[in-house]
């Protein structure tokens, strides 16, 4: 009797009987025999309302349990089936395993915990699976986690963004909640049909609740949110708009650098240009251009010099570019007394792509105000994309992107999966 105990505590069991041990020399493993007690059974494993038998299923079957040292333990049981009123006939729940699981809750806990705070190798070496296992196991455990929680509750400042994982123009949509700086959905897609589907998961009232939501200037996302939360403000992302200022500063300096002597092309096959004197000048001086004032080298600074001097345009340009820059930085009503000055700065500069960029500001100029006036970007949803970046090199190989956005959840959710023996 005392041994049962001690298998029972080491294996992490409750509401279970233990009923016996074997050794399987073929599997190499320790058996314990075990079944529910008589008030866990006869479950729905769906949804564990008490239901009546329908029948004795496939027989007995084995789950995978926590190894003991270096040799592994599974626990056998019976597997019978109920009659579920909602659910029709199902295999009946288990107190030591997931519905449909073939590892213990034990197991499935440490395994993903493991995809989230180690590497790859290191979960599949000492667990002893493969790969896709684990990945089917991390989209469990992440469910299990969902069914418990909600995320969606309580939203008012959210980020919304897309992530490419995969080849092929494959997307995510994640949303971020700014007050608590959690991941909290994330769906396979990239149009206003997946960014329907949250505000249908999130619901009208809730929707109705939000107040602030940052984003890029992509139309689906705009069309989406005045559609589905017509009463929260939307601020426009600085860093997006400042990058179009750069690419209006590229086109600036593409034009320079065709105007510039000392252009010469070699080989008649590959058609290649090689650059000397101003143009080879103008080609070095591309990053002193895109970088921020602060950050120059002394190098790029006697770059900036020479453009100053040499392409009254070109140097134009770049001002513009850093007069963009300080609208963000300033913030509030001197950032859009700054925004108005630089429009009409933009208009007479006499730079096609300048007077286009800030046509195109103009018509996101509600939302790049909300910006300035409640200092909201895409800040956070960058660095959370960053770390979906380095989760997706970890799942690699898992069977498409339920697993990925299950990890990401549990890494970034806020819902971490619990060590066993841990509450």
């Amino acid at each position: 009797m005392r041994e049962k105990s001690v298998w029972r505590r080491a294996c992490g069991l409750s509401d279970t009987v233990v009923e016996g041990l074997d050794f399987d020399d073929a599997a190499e493993a320790v058996i314990v025999s075990v079944r529910p007690v008589a008030k866990a059974r006869r479950r729905c494993g769906r949804c564990g309302r008490r239901s009546a038998g329908y029948d004795q299923g496939e027989g007995r079957r084995r789950w995978r349990a926590l190894d003991l040292g270096s040799t592994r333990v599974f626990l056998e049981a019976d597997a019978p089936r109920v009659r579920c009123r909602l659910h029709g006939p199902t295999v009946a729940r288990v107190p030591w395993a997931r519905h449909g699981a073939g590892h213990t809750r034990d197991f499935d806990d440490l395994a993903a915990w493991l995809a989230v705070h180690t590497s790859k190798s290191a979960a599949m070496q000492l667990l002893r699976v493969a790969w896709r296992t684990v990945g089917a196991i991390v989209a469990r455990v992440g469910a299990d986690i969902d069914a418990q929680v909600d995320r969606l509750e309580g939203l008012r400042r959210i980020g919304i963004d897309e992530i490419s994982y995969k080849r092929g123009h494959r997307y995510l949509v994640v949303v971020i909640d700014h007050d608590t700086r959690r991941l909290v959905w994330a769906a396979p897609g990239r149009d206003e049909v997946t960014l329907h589907r949250f505000f249908d998961d999130l619901g009208e009232e809730r929707a109705a609740r939000l107040t602030h939501i940052s984003a890029d200037m992509a139309d689906w996302i705009a069309k989406t949110v005045a559609a589905r939360a017509p009463g929260a403000v939307r601020c426009a992302d600085p860093f997006h708009v400042v990058v179009w200022a750069m690419e209006a500063l590229d086109t600036e300096r593409s034009r320079a650098w065709n105007e510039a002597a000392g252009r010469r092309r070699s080989g008649l096959v590959l058609r290649r240009v090689r650059a000397k004197g101003e143009a080879l000048k103008i080609r070095r001086a591309r990053y002193a251009l895109w970088k921020n004032r602060d950050d120059l080298t002394p190098r790029q600074e006697h770059q900036l010099a020479w453009v100053a001097k040499t392409d009254p345009r070109l140097w134009r340009a770049y001002l513009l570019k850093e007069a963009l820059r300080y609208v963000f930085a300033v913030k509030g009503e001197e950032g859009k007394e700054a925004l108005d000055r630089w429009l009409a700065w933009a208009r007479r500069s006499r730079l096609p792509a300048f007077v286009l960029l800030a046509r195109r500001i103009v018509v996101h100029r509600a939302a790049i105000d909300a910006t300035l006036e409640h200092d909201l970007s895409q800040g956070l949803i960058e660095s959370t994309n960053t770390k979906i970046r380095l989760l997706t090199r970890v799942a690699f190989g898992f069977h498409g992107p339920e697993p990925l956005i299950a990890l990401a959840m549990l890494a970034l959710g806020g819902y971490p999966p619990r060590l066993p023996g841990r509450n």
